[in-house]
């Protein structure tokens, strides 16, 4: 059975401070891109710890990606006594609950929900920034690899377009947890040569639930406490 780790939006936030110096001192980042959805929260509490004196805020933009399906299973129910299939079946899921839901499996296609606008003004001011690209778990890595590669490609075209090929744009990953697993993706090896890849924590391949997933929070709290009083991290 997958062993399950509540995590609290206390703990995220500290994991986001903690992570914060070592930003600002490796990537020193102009621009921070969140990976939806799970990539939002961080990307905010991480933009208040990266804040310099007299300096603005660095600003975030969002990107969507989707690669897991929801598989729970689901019940067919009708009013009729008959064995046949009903014209119209209603489709019903069940109950949800917290401790119980069904885990969500990897799927193998990345697909965009939301993306920079490459006609605006979003692109262009990609071109010569150091970026971080922020998302709450490194599990398979295929969703890292595809907005790290599709947001270097698009980059690449905006700055021959505008002629600003000789502005280098750099992008650094951070992530909130890193799965110790044999990854599907793969990320440019400059990146891990110059250090600009960063996860808050690595632990092993267990079923992470984030605050901002639960439908009840008092009882995903309450999971997380009783969870820490038996020595999980």
């Amino acid at each position: 059975m997958v062993q399950k780790i509540y995590v609290t939006y206390n703990q995220v936030h500290k994991l986001c401070q903690a992570s914060a110096e070592r930003i600002l001192q490796d990537f020193q980042p102009n621009l921070m891109i969140a990976i939806g959805g799970g990539g939002y929260v961080p990307a905010r509490i991480l933009r208040s710890f990266l804040k310099q004196p007299n300096a603005p805020n660095i600003p975030i933009q969002a990107i969507g990606l989707s690669l897991y399906e929801d598989h729970i299973p689901t019940t067919v129910s009708s009013s009729s006594s008959s064995t046949t299939t009903p014209p119209n079946p209603v489709i019903e899921p069940p109950p949800p609950s917290l401790s119980q839901a069904a885990p969500e499996k990897p799927s193998t296609q990345v697909t965009r929900t939301q993306w920079l606008d490459l006609s605006s003004l979003e692109m262009s001011n990609l071109i010569g920034k150091n970026i971080v690209i922020v998302d709450e778990v490194d599990d398979t890595r295929t969703t890292l690899e595809y907005a790290v590669r599709e947001l270097q490609k698009d980059v690449e075209l905006a700055s021959k377009k505008l002629g600003r090929q000789a502005e280098k744009t750099k992008f650094s990953v951070f992530v909130l947890h890193n799965k110790e697993k044999k990854k599907k993706g793969q990320l440019p090896r400059e990146m891990w040569d110059e250090g600009r890849y960063l996860a808050a924590r690595t632990v092993g391949d267990e079923w992470i639930c984030y605050p901002w997933e639960a439908t009840d929070i008092d009882e995903h709290d309450r999971l997380a406490a009783e969870q820490d009083g038996q020595g999980h991290q």
